[in-house]
């Protein structure tokens, strides 16, 4: 392991020494007070700064190829890479960038941590797990998926930082573990490629007949009231993912789709049983939800062959 340590007052100082640490870059600030320091531990495949800046250094940096993360402890980082504004307070972990993208900002008199290693990481321990060995792994998406998996791994950054890269006798053995360890944590906790994988592989074993049977009763018991996509997969106890797959799988549909249709058939029973003196077209479709009056009748026509008003006047053939 080595330590490195800059420290200066000098904007053109810190721009060269972020440049040769990270990416080549060009920073801006306030002419003076622009106060940085830096603490770097590197060890073979990672590293980590402890970075330390009292005013706002705006940044428009190139490629870093590698995974870079990021524990904002006081202060603000806003990304603005590709137009997005997306802002990062105290107590955040999270992908500054995707390891083959240029990124931009601005880091807001803030104390963070930059963690750095190689993607090919990723695809190491993602080989392991059940759904691994489809090729090289790619980080999606630059929060975590939720707020528990944001703090495992700012949780991980900080045992890599505070105990492994502290410890004079961890060897490289020690220091690799972790660095898995933190690839692990990373790929449960930001969306990614083998996520999606296995999401798609569990969704699609999920998809069979007994999910469509429940779904299609959950949707026949229920159609009369407000109900939703997200409803209807967990009344099947699958993803909506799931919910759709099996739809399309089994019954040519969707799951939306075999809602209008089973309120369609609602209506047209109404229509049957409606008295015309007293009953409309309009009113029942709209009990059934259909709003647009001239799509209710064109679907109407499409299923049963004739218009709405034919069965409320009891004409049908």
């Amino acid at each position: 392991m080595s330590t490195l340590r800059f420290e200066s007052d000098s904007l053109e100082a810190t721009e060269e020494f972020m440049s040769r640490a990270y990416a080549p870059m060009r920073i801006g600030g306030r002419p003076y007070g622009a106060h940085t320091l830096v603490e770097r531990t590197t060890a073979p495949g990672v590293s980590v700064d402890k970075l330390d800046l009292d005013y706002t250094m705006a940044y428009d940096a190139g490629v870093l190829n590698k995974v870079t993360l990021l524990t904002i402890h006081a202060g603000a980082l806003v990304d603005t890479t590709g137009g997005r504004h997306e802002v990062y307070g105290p107590g955040e972990s999270f992908l500054v960038t995707r390891p083959d993208r240029p990124y931009s900002g601005e880091v807001r008199a803030a104390r963070y941590t930059v963690t750095m290693f190689d993607p090919s990481v990723l695809t190491e321990v993602a080989a392991t797990g059940a759904g691994g060995g489809r090729g090289p792994v790619e980080l999606t998406g630059h929060r975590a998926v939720s707020p528990a998996a944001g703090r495992r791994l700012g949780a991980a950054i900080g045992y890599l930082r505070d105990h492994v890269l502290t410890d004079p006798q961890a060897g490289g053995l020690v220091v690799a573990t972790a660095v898995r360890h933190l690839a692990a944590v990373t790929l449960a906790s930001l969306p990614n490629t083998a996520m999606a994988e296995e999401e798609h592989r569990l969704d699609s074993r999920d998809a069979g007949t007994d999910t469509l049977r429940r779904a299609m009763a959950y949707i026949e018991d229920n159609a009369h009231r407000d109900i939703s996509l997200a409803d209807i997969a967990a009344a099947a106890f699958v993803t909506p993912r799931a919910a759709q797959y099996a739809f399309r799988r089994h019954a040519s549909t969707t799951p939306l789709g075999y809602l209008r249709r089973v309120r369609l058939d609602r209506a047209h029973a109404d229509l049957r049983a409606a008295d015309p003196r007293t009953a409309s077209v309009s009113a029942i479709a709209m009990s059934w939800g259909f709003v647009h009056q001239g799509r209710f009748a064109a679907a109407y026509r499409t299923a049963y062959g004739v218009p709405p008003s034919v069965t409320l006047h009891g004409t049908e053939h």
